[in-house]
């Protein structure tokens, strides 16, 4: 028997609309990971500088989201999308006007804490409120917004820092991502559907144990398991121009195995979204999780070109079931009405995690002066996470279920 569902055309419309803020938005961080050395050689600093203002965007967008969900949830996901898009603009102009200070205050205040953190958290959380059926598939298909970015900007990027210069392109993409994101805003963020009578089925109860610990303590948990994975994923993201670059592969060559990466990840994503809504969020984590560990080996064992184009894509299939699965399991773990601060929770210890990956990344180089330290010391972070949400898919048996969250 055919169930009534919020679910309709316009669902997908306004995924699809997110999904393209997202791909602009995503932008923002990549710039300074494709300039790493330009930026460093620039300032002339050591590459950690650089690699710190990157960290501090994702800091900054961890801390902010948590505030900027529960703003959203008040005054609608609208008017902090346009002040989120005007925020990057401006904190990338800010970013490339002067020295380091200018650049920490561009990437962790204005792009990180007040710009950043209005898109993906209130924007996933407001997605899902428009799904009930095939929320996973709808999550996995938004949150791909930051490997289509990957796959279009780097090799963007690269010319324009080659043409123009890293400070003129990074002031350039700013005032592209207002122009694009506000308009988007404006059109397409409205009200979410109200939920139907009859198709919400029971869920979670506020204050009620989650898998048989107290709510906080598996809160807890999912916050670790994702600051561990994401510490692993960022690493090669971060750094794997400059690896190239250091190994003899020219800038371009690096940037397109970076859009490669990010790229086999938009198309990966779709098959963890129609997972995920078939054995839940949980057992994607670990699933998605155990690719990633395996991708990640490889990074050790070439130093080849095309070893490492072969890599970079299989790396971006295991990762991109991480970061859906994370909400999907926020809402199939806690009640509905806690997800607009539990999901921005989790996301900020995953935005620790990207930062923390990038930064210490750059430490190990800088310390060994190659990149094999850095990656074993990633792996050794995603065994850490393996362990976590091993602990917590074993309290809840493997069942399969239809395509119909809760």
């Amino acid at each position: 028997m055919n169930r009534a569902t919020i679910e309709t055309r316009a669902s997908w419309v306004v995924a699809c609309a997110v999904l393209a803020m997202l791909s602009v938005s995503y932008g923002a961080p990549l710039l300074t990971m494709v300039a790493l050395k330009p930026i460093a050689a620039d300032l002339g600093t050591a590459r950690e500088a650089p690699a710190l203002a990157g960290s501090l965007t994702y800091i900054g967008s961890g801390f902010g989201g948590i505030m900027m969900g529960w703003i959203a949830d008040r005054i609608g996901v609208r008017l902090v999308v346009i002040f989120g898009a005007v925020m990057i603009g401006l904190g990338l102009a800010v970013a490339a006007s002067g020295g380091l200070a200018a650049l920490y205050v561009g990437q962790g205040v204005l792009v990180g804490m007040l710009g950043a953190s209005c898109m993906f958290s209130p924007l996933v959380t407001y997605v899902s409120r428009w799904f009930d059926r095939r929320r996973g598939s709808a999550i996995a298909l938004i949150a791909s917004g930051q490997y289509m970015a990957g796959a279009l900007w780097p090799s963007l990027f690269t010319l324009g820092v080659e043409r123009f210069g890293w400070r003129h392109t990074m002031a350039g993409f700013g005032a592209l991502a207002a122009v694009v994101i506000v308009p988007l805003a404006v059109v397409f963020l409205r009200r979410p559907p109200e939920t139907l009578i009859g198709t919400v089925q029971t869920g979670p109860r506020a204050g009620a144990n989650v898998l048989g610990l107290r709510p906080n303590t598996v809160l807890a948990m999912l916050c670790a398991a994702i600051f561990c994975c994401c510490t692993t994923m960022s690493m090669p993201m971060a750094h794997l121009v400059a690896l190239c670059s250091d190994l003899g592969i020219g800038a371009e060559r690096g940037a397109a195995m970076l859009s490669l990466l990010l790229g086999s990840a938009f198309f990966a994503r779709q098959f963890w979204g129609w997972l995920a809504d078939r054995v839940g969020g949980l057992a994607t984590i670990l699933l998605a999780s155990a690719a990633q560990a395996a991708a990640m080996s490889g990074f050790l064992l070439t130093q080849d070109e095309v070893g490492l184009f072969t890599v970079s894509a299989l790396f971006g299939l295991g990762f991109a079931g991480l970061a859906p699965a994370y909400v999907l399991a926020v809402r199939d773990l806690f009640p509905a009405a806690e997800a607009g601060w539990r999901v921005p929770v989790v996301m900020f210890a995953g935005l620790l995690g990207m930062a923390n990956g990038g930064w210490l990344a750059g430490v190990i180089y800088d310390r060994f002066g190659f990149y094999a330290p850095a990656f074993a010391t990633g792996i050794a972070f995603n065994i850490a996470n393996l362990v976590i949400v091993g602990a917590l898919v074993f309290r809840r048996p493997l069942r399969l279920r239809p395509a119909l969250a809760a």
